[in-house]
């Protein structure tokens, strides 16, 4: 299948796919066998040839530690799982908290 015939999702999800696999530092045959597929199951996905099932799809993001909902965030980079754990650490602290750890990201990202 050319590039230009995929839908936008499903080239985003190849383009995700690589990156939080490039991101772990795992082959495509490694993760595949990881997750319980044949050794070129992740070389399909990505090539275009095959998409993931819907349980397919939450075993990949179980396998790196991401939402599904995540998943399609072209900006999260790096850790997803770390950051998982950052967002869910914030639902618990207050507003001035949030305020205080909202100032130390803005200052951060200026020296970024």
């Amino acid at each position: 299948m050319k590039e230009d015939d995929r839908h936008e999702y499903e080239s985003l999800l190849i383009r995700q796919l690589e990156k939080f696999r490039a991101v772990k530092g795992i082959s495509q045959r490694e993760m595949s066998l990881s997750l319980g597929q044949s050794a070129g199951y992740i070389a399909k996905l990505t090539s275009g040839h095959n998409l993931p099932s819907m349980i397919a799809f939450f075993w990949i993001c179980d396998y790196f530690h991401i939402h599904p909902s995540d998943f399609f965030n072209e900006e999260i980079a790096g850790n997803p799982a770390l950051i998982d754990s950052i967002v869910k650490g914030l639902y618990k602290l207050s507003d001035d908290q949030l305020n205080y750890i909202l100032a130390l990201v803005q200052d951060l990202s200026k020296k970024s």
